[in-house]
């Protein structure tokens, strides 16, 4: 893929790009690569790889395909095996369809150890896959004698067992270990001592390590620091130090630190060297002693292959038995000799390795493409240097299961079977499954789903999803193809599942989850005819609903998601674990009112202002003018009404936008020239008029003291691209919210300038006005006081001037804009980037780039198919485990990050008990149960309250109305009330929710979990 075709197609590569940056975008434009082994794993690294637009990729694969493979490898089709086709050959057509910028190509000799393996010197990274140990050793010795090294990968997935190496070379440079965008904070004071130690503004978290690199800027007094960098020892979250400072100046005020990403070198080791010694990511905190137990394993299995020419018979114990014979004996020639091998486990491993789990394959085959884009970008920090992982939960615990269920069958789920049983493996065929949303994840989702066999007989998998399918989905939503764009997600992705697994019983659906649709479609029966429930969805307030949902119907949820390379994995099981709202998400940083609006500090609050201006101006004003004039169609009438001081809601806004109307292309022009002098010069004088550069606080402090900086007018230069940019953009926008036409040369920078010569520019005239210096002040409190500062009666004037001047119609509709951060044709980011670029140079701000704007300002998660297909294949192993019942000690909630590389597998959090009195506790997933008739009263259901929990019940509520309270008025007269009075049910149930609270032993109020009612 060319820079060219990259810059072109940006779209395709949006999100990815917040994840990765330009710089590493383009190395991997520049990319060859090649992958060994086109099955399950093998097949999920290139899907992978394509989809993050390196130049080229090759497949080679000597296998043809067979039946076995149609369980792990989705690219493959009956037809494929039925015609006995290379798996490599068959597999690259999808391949090419993923991306079409990338380079793919195929080739079928096998790789042994006498092969020429020259051909590789035009490869920047080798990724092999079901080969056997000697030949990995033979291709990584050869990667690292050419020059410069070919970086080496290897990966296998083992039944329910996978394992990943990397060599990386003698010495490979990363550029950024995190990937982490550096924050900027402020200051509050530095020490003069040999300590030199720096406080942060507010104590506000530093977030530096010891041993980072800062910089330091606007520091006043110890200017020497400005534009050093320095080494920190970090003190505790708010301080640091930075070493002797005793020869600088004394520091005065202000001054802000800013972390240096710093190139480092690091060194790794060839497989041969790291196979009897090797350093081991461990990823499960539950299972510490395990990670070297599943090195000598992987060990085992290829010696075992290597004396006996196949791998360990699929449950058969006399193979398992000559499996750990060879265990013990690679035990004993490893450096640190192991002194209990788990045995178990080994037996496990060894009756499951012919087998195939495919979401493990997803899991390894998300790690192992991240680790190919580090190699190739030296973006992230690389794996040191094995990871071994094993699913074993999924198996059946029970000695007495039978093992003629696990042998194969000729079918597509026999690397399945292998690993599950049939048993399983008809319990997931049997499965109702909902799933909501079908983006990234709900696509690897579906796919796994397809593999996995999972309502293939009874059951059936829903899934809906209202979105339709946009250009930037394809780079991560890999069901997807161009010829997609603009169709629905739901049914797209559930045809391309099809296509995987044509026996799937599917239903794609398009509604929105929600109170909406709680009643008509997504009811509480919808809900518990579900055996389980599945979230792919990208937002707080979804899953929150979701999960509330779930609870209600008492029904096991599995929820994950991913933002950029980080990615979390909950398992949500009734009467087991906690529920998603169990935990408080971070709340979102608001920033204050009067900060945003006159003292921005940050670039994020100026493209928080610019926001905001896009919202009022474009979006706000002419929706608030369109309902005023539905509302009062005479303005003359208004006109008069506030001349004579009657106040109307929206009056004086909508006067200011009568007023300020344009009726042509070049009266827009003039109009965003003369908002340039409003926002970026007039706005500032306005400041220092009201907040001299000099001004005094009573206690003596400066009022424009760090972090608040004074203003500087900034004046208007047409030959200025960012002034020009502003004029034209906005010019633009308001010509489309007032329905007038241009043509695309008046928009030209020659055109607008020749509109420009002629415009009278307002000069400036300090105003009476007060402004907002408190932080505690919203911003809803701030506009009230400043509407009713605004003079009523100049409203009415300014309309009947409007009425008398006018010599066109001013009364009719606008049309606001829905702002839409993906199309770089409309304008709203230029607008959004020159106004946030703006406002940080009048107020002495460092710029940013048009991407960072554009990911702050349409709050875009970053995102990559890697993370993706990792934790959809984590999610899915768990969903194996929890529609089997597995115990609570065998689920895992994760936490990953990709790019440390970081994953932490724990066992979920248990579902806290609240204690009503002693003997008598609930959960969150308790729900008490109360049976009613056509007869029964208000005074019934208390009697049954207090027979059946032993409680007095002093509230009733359902929803929003309060259906008993004794204290209020009337209420005691309601005893006698039917319950079916009272109650308002949902259509069609026969059964309603309430909140009841209950006198506590101690006079409290106790509330219990919800009370479901049958009328």
């Amino acid at each position: 893929m060319t820079e060219t075709k990259m810059e072109i197609d940006d779209s395709l590569y949006s999100r990815q790009r917040y994840v990765l940056g330009d710089s590493a975008m383009h190395k991997m434009a520049s990319s060859s690569v090649l992958v060994y082994g086109a099955g399950g794993v093998g097949v999920e690294i290139a899907k992978n790889v394509v989809l993050a637009g390196i130049k080229s990729v090759t497949i080679q694969d000597p296998k043809v395909s067979s039946t076995h493979d149609l369980g792990t490898q989705f690219f493959l089709r009956e037809t494929d095996v039925q015609s006995g086709k290379n798996r490599a050959e068959a597999t690259a057509p999808h391949l090419v369809e993923l991306n079409p910028y990338v380079s793919v190509m195929t080739k079928t000799q096998a790789l042994t150890c006498e092969s020429d393996l020259s051909y590789m010197t035009s490869y920047q990274c080798v990724i092999l896959t079901e080969c056997s140990l000697s030949v990995q050793q033979y291709v990584n010795k050869f990667c690292r004698s050419v020059s410069p090294q070919i970086k080496f990968l290897s990966c296998d997935v083992y039944g329910i067992f996978g394992s990943a190496f990397a060599d990386f070379g003698d010495n490979f440079e990363i550029c950024d270990a995190t990937g982490e965008e550096p924050q900027d904070v402020f200051v509050s004071d530095i020490t003069k001592d040999g300590d030199g130690v720096v406080t942060c503004l507010d104590q506000r978290l530093h977030g530096l390590e010891t041993g980072d690199r800062v910089t330091f800027r606007e520091v006043k007094g110890m200017v020497e620091l400005n534009g050093q960098e320095f080494t920190v020892k970090v003190i505790n979250s708010y301080t640091f130090s930075i070493g002797d400072t005793t020869q600088f100046s004394k520091y005065v005020e202000g001054g802000i630190i800013t972390q240096v990403k710093v190139h480092h070198t690091v060194s790794y080791l060839p497989l041969e060297s790291q196979l009897l010694e090797p350093t081991i990511l461990t990823p499960d905190l539950c299972k510490f002693d395990v990670p070297p137990v599943l090195h000598v394993a992987y060990l085992s299995l290829h010696k075992y292959q290597e004396k006996y020419g196949h791998l360990p018979k699929a449950w058969d114990d006399n193979h398992a038995s000559a499996f750990i014979a060879v265990a013990k004996d690679v035990n004993n020639a490893m450096k640190n000799k192991l002194d209990d091998l788990n045995e178990n486990l080994l037996l496990t491993l060894s009756r499951c390795c012919s087998g195939c789990l495919a979401p493990l394959c997803a899991v390894f085959g998300g790690i192992v493409a991240q680790e190919l884009l580090k190699a190739l970008t030296g973006k992230f920090t690389p794996l040191n240097q094995w990871l071994h992982l094993d699913a074993s939960e999924v198996v059946p615990q029970d000695q007495l299961v039978d093992i003629k269920q696990f042998a194969p069958r000729g079918d597509r789920y026999d690397a399945l079977r292998i690993c599950v049983g049939d048993a399983r493996c008809q319990m997931l065929a049997n499965t109702n499954l909902f799933m909501v949303g079908c983006g990234a994840i709900g696509c690897e989702m579906l796919k796994n789903y397809a593999l996995l066999g999972i309502s293939c007989t009874s059951g059936k998998v829903t899934i809906t999803d209202n979105d339709l399918i946009e250009k930037s989905n394809l780079n991560r939503q890999f069901l997807f193809r161009p010829h997609h764009i603009q169709k629905p997600k739901s049914t797209t992705a559930a045809g391309a599942a099809l296509e995987i697994n044509k026996d799937m019983h599917i239903e794609a659906q398009q509604h929105k989850v929600g109170p909406l649709t709680e009643e008509t479609v997504y009811s509480d029966s919808f809900f518990e005819g579900q055996n389980i429930i599945v979230n792919a969805l990208d937002n707080v307030e979804a899953r929150r609903y979701m999960d509330g949902r779930c609870v209600t119907n008492q029904r096991a949820l599995m929820e994950s998601g991913t933002m950029g390379t980080k990615g979390h994995v909950q398992v949500i099981v009734p009467h087991l674990t906690e529920s998603y709202t169990s935990q408080q998400d971070p709340k979102d940083e608001d920033f204050p009112y009067c900060t945003v609006k006159s003292f921005p500090a940050t670039l994020e609050h100026c493209i928080q202002w610019a926001r905001d201006k896009f919202e009022e101006c474009f979006v706000q004003n002419a929706q608030l003018f369109n309902k005023f004039m539905e509302t009062h169609p005479n303005l003359a009438e208004v006109s008069e009404q506030l001349i004579n001081g009657v106040s109307i809601d929206g009056g004086v806004k909508v006067s200011k936008v009568l007023a300020s109307r344009p009726s042509s292309w070049p009266e827009c022009v003039a109009f965003a020239r003369i908002r340039f002098e409003k926002y970026f010069n007039h706005k500032a004088k306005q400041l220092l008029h009201a907040f001299p550069a000099d001004k005094v606080l009573e206690d003596g402090a400066l009022f424009w003291a760090s972090p608040k900086r004074p203003p500087t007018p900034v004046e208007f230069d047409p030959n200025e691209e960012m002034h020009l940019l502003f004029v034209r953009t906005t010019a633009r926008l308001y010509a489309n919210i007032y329905r007038i036409k241009f043509e695309a040369h008046d928009t030209s920078e020659e055109a607008v300038r020749a509109v420009l010569a002629s415009v009278a520019v307002p000069e400036f005239a300090p105003k009476n006005k007060r402004i907002v210096t408190d932080e505690t002040v919203s911003k809803e409190d701030a506009a009230s006081e400043e509407v009713t500062m605004d003079c009523v009666g100049a409203a009415g004037f300014r309309i009947k001037k409007v009425l008398q001047a006018a010599k066109h119609t001013v009364t009719s509709p606008l049309n606001p804009l829905d702002f839409e951060k993906d199309d770089d044709s409309n304008g709203h980011i230029d607008f959004i980037a020159s106004t946030t670029n703006l406002r940080a140079q009048m107020y002495s701000i460092d710029q940013g780039d048009r991407l960072k704007i554009k990911k702050i300002a349409g709050r875009i998660v970053p995102a990559i198919a890697t993370t993706t297909a990792a934790v959809s294949g984590l999610v899915t192993i768990e969903m194996i485990k929890v529609l089997a019942r597995a115990p609570m000690e065998h689920l895992k909630n994760c936490f990953l990050n990709l790019a440390l590389p970081l994953m932490l597998l724990s066992e979920p959090g248990p579902v806290q008990k609240t204690v009503l009195r002693e003997g008598l506790s609930v959960t969150i997933w308790d729900k008490w149960e109360i049976k009613g008739s056509k007869d029964f009263t208000l005074q019934d259901f208390l009697n049954q309250c207090k027979s059946k929990f032993g409680f007095e019940a002093s509230s009733i509520v359902q929803g929003v109305k309060i259906v008993f309270m004794p204290f209020m008025p009337g209420h005691m007269k309601r005893l006698t009330m039917l319950m079916t009075k009272l109650l308002k049910p949902v259509s069609g149930q026969k059964y309603v929710d309430l909140i009841v609270s209950f006198d506590g032993d101690n006079g409290e109020d106790v509330p219990g979990p919800p009370v479901r009612y049958y009328f």
